[in-house]
């Protein structure tokens, strides 16, 4: 794997982890201002990014649709390895945020 593919591994998780953190902080403002709990709002809102912070972290689908075309059409399966990991290293991103929301609000823990 190439350098710069390693970065932009990196890169994904990270943009994915904020997208869900700062995303459901703010988000929750909303909620707040409408009179709802708080802690509940942060996790609810942090649920319903989840998809979103995927899309963001892999720099929108159509970039994805595209790379993923050229692997089937022109038969380089090497850029359909790449953007399996890319959207694997989003996720990953996303569902680490999301357990350090609800280890912060404590919903969820069994």
């Amino acid at each position: 794997m190439e350098e710069r593919f390693v970065f932009s591994l990196i890169h994904c998780y990270f943009i994915a982890l904020g997208v869900i953190m700062g995303g459901s902080i703010i988000g929750s403002i909303g909620y707040l201002a409408t009179g709802d709990p708080l802690l509940t709002s942060v996790i609810t809102v942090a649920r319903k990014l989840r998809i979103w912070a995927i899309v963001a972290a892999i720099g929108g689908t159509f970039d994805a649709i595209s790379n993923f075309e050229k692997g089937i059409f022109q038969g380089s399966t090497l850029d359909i390895v790449k953007q399996v990991l890319l959207i694997v290293t989003a996720m990953g991103g996303v569902q680490t945020s999301i357990l350090v929301i609800e280890w912060f609000t404590q919903e969820d823990i069994e």
